[in-house]
Order: C-alpha cells, then structure tokens, then sequence
C-alpha cells in the first residue's frame, strides 16, 4: 500500500510531470526525441520522393520501348495510353494513373532518359513544372538554378513565368548562354549580380505614372520575400529609408541591402520615371558616403542600383560608364513578352 500520495487537483494533467519537466535532463530528452522524429520524417519524405521520381520514369520507359518495339503511330500511341490508364485504374485504383499523368511519364523519360542525371532534391512536382518549359537551354537553366537556390515549386513556378532565362541570357554573348544553362547563373562580380529589365508583377501596381516612388515601396517591403525572390540568391535586407548625415543635413536611401557572396552592401533608389543623370549622380553621393563611413576591413566596395520605370539605353551607357558598381535597370510591374524575349534570344544564339 503506498502511503502520502497527492490527489491532484482535477482538470490539471500536466501537475504530475512538473517537477520532472523543469529538470533541465528532461527538457534535453523531449528536444532530442523531437530531432529524431524530425529527422525521421525528412528522411522519409526524401526517400518517397526519390522513390516516386524514380517509378514514374520507369513507368515512362516502359511506355516509350514498348512503343518503339512495335513502332507504334502516334494516333495508336494515344489508344495505347487510354488503355493502359483503364486497366491501371481498374486494378490498382484512379491514383496516380489518368491518362494525362501517363503521358506526363512517358515525356518525363524521354528528357531524361539518363536516369543517373535525375536529382534527388528536386520533387516530382519540381519535375512536373521542368516538362513545361520546351526549350532544352531554359530547362537545364532552370534545373540548374533550382538545386543552386532551393527553390520551392512556386518559386520555380513563378521564375518560369516570368522568364527568368531569357531576361539572364539577353545580357549575355552566345558562349554565356550556353554556360548558364550548364551551371545555372553564378555571381562572380557585381554586374552578375544585377538584371535588367526586373520583373515586379507580385506589386500588384499597374502600368500608370499615377503611382509614386513611395507607393512602390510601400509595395517592395510588403511583398520582401518576393522581392529578394527575384533579385536572385544571396541578397538580404538591411533596412529601409536609410538615414544618412552629412553636414547637418539629412538623405534617404530607399533600400539597403547586403550581398552575402559579394560582400558589400547594395544601395537602391526607387524611380517611378526616365533614368536622369541627377538620379546617378545621387547614387554616387550615396556610395561615395557608404563606402567611406560604413564599408569595414574585407568588405567590398558598395553596388548601387537605380530601379527606374524606363531607360534610355543609349543615354544610360554614357553616363554610366565610368561606374564600375553603379547599375541602372528597368521594372516592369506586368510579365514581358514571351515573344518578344525569346525571338531576341534566338537572334543571339543565331
């Protein structure tokens, strides 16, 4: 018979652990048993996934060689798929075997066909949004650029849509294009760093001068991550409307960013008009001060941006052209042209 024991006060089931739970063993015990079961499930995720990858190739070479062995028609091909997604869904269920997935399969295998070259990282839904883009340049690019940032399949998504290879490869000779869709888009140095034009839809704004710089903003911190988005990888936020003091009279620096693989900071002025040499010769002012007053010992020297509404190209490349770290680029807050981008680029590779 055990003798002293508590009644515990009813509707409180955590009294019985209190005394154990703020010993600091057993706080140690739930954080390691929780990493575990974290562990555990990442693992598990990766291994379906890997294994999913893996069998819907398989189901897309099946398809393919036996197509080929009896060099099928493509008007056959088409019965075959049907077929064969109404006897997969009879005896194994509806999931995973409709027709349209089948052919999504077979299309998976026959860009891929070096099963070796599939990545692990990459989800069947990243795979999925890869197959959509026809290109074979913009697709590796996209590959690529997908294991180098860890893009989620919206992020992949969205850089699809807005072109994203196109807009990197038009600033680019025809060896350059080639190598970005081996390697993906590697910053080496500051104009590396920079695109032009940028896309802004996520803003939400429309293409009206009745918006002003703040309203642009307002919008770039509410949509941040968006925004760092398409800067592209390595950029992080230092603040907004950056104070400076010279002389007893006080300036405003839109944006301030910092480049982690560059080292420096990215100073941004927000332009709802043409690019004016007033508008560089500030950015100048702002880099002349940020590299005397806040750049420190191993850092490199400032970049600036000026994200302007329109560029005259060929003003732009006089007045730019002394600043090595001063870039100026167009935002569009609607997706460009797809046409229009990818006819420049043919021309290029042409």
């Amino acid at each position: 018979m055990i003798h002293n024991q508590k009644q515990l006060p009813e509707g409180n089931k955590n009294m019985a652990t209190k005394d154990i739970t703020i010993a600091p063993r057993y706080e140690n015990l739930i954080e390691n048993i929780g990493s575990l079961l974290e562990r555990a499930r990442g693992k598990a995720f990766i291994a379906i996934n890997e294994i999913l990858v893996e069998t819907y190739w398989e189901i897309g070479r099946q398809i393919v060689e036996y197509e080929q062995e009896g060099h099928e028609r493509a008007q056959y091909g088409t019965k075959l798929l049907e077929g064969v997604s109404a006897d997969l869904r009879l005896r194994y269920g509806n999931r995973g075997f409709s027709e349209r997935n089948l052919r999504k399969y077979r299309q998976f295998y026959s860009l891929y066909k070096i099963q070796p070259t599939l990545s692990a990282k990459l989800s069947w839904s990243h795979y999925v949004e890869l197959l959509e883009v026809k290109e074979n340049l913009a697709r590796s690019f996209y590959e690529q650029q997908c294991l180098r940032e860890r893009w989620s399949v919206r992020e992949l998504k969205r850089q699809i849509n807005s072109l994203l290879f196109e807009r990197i490869a038009l600033s680019k000779d025809k060896e350059g294009v080639l190598e970005l869709s081996r390697k993906g888009h590697l910053v080496e140095k500051p104009a590396d760093a920079i695109k032009d034009p940028y896309v802004l839809e996520f803003l939400d704004l429309e293409e009206s001068p009745r918006y002003s710089e703040n309203d642009v903003e307002e919008q770039i911190i509410s949509k941040l991550k968006d925004f760092l988005l398409e800067l592209g990888r390595d950029f992080l936020f230092v603040g907004r409307q950056k104070r400076i003091t010279v002389g007893n009279r006080h300036y405003h620096i839109d944006l301030v960013l910092y480049h982690r693989l560059l080292k420096c900071f990215v100073l941004v002025d927000v332009k709802v008009g043409e690019l004016t040499h007033a508008d560089t010769g500030q950015m100048d002012f702002y880099l002349s001060y940020y590299k005397k007053e806040e750049q420190r010992e191993g850092e490199n020297e400032p970049i600036g941006l000026i994200l302007c509404a329109a560029k005259n190209h060929e003003f732009a490349k006089y007045v730019l052209a002394d600043k090595k770290n001063m870039f100026a680029s167009e935002y569009k807050v609607k997706l460009p042209s797809e046409n229009v981008l990818k006819e420049e680029l043919k021309k290029l590779l042409e």
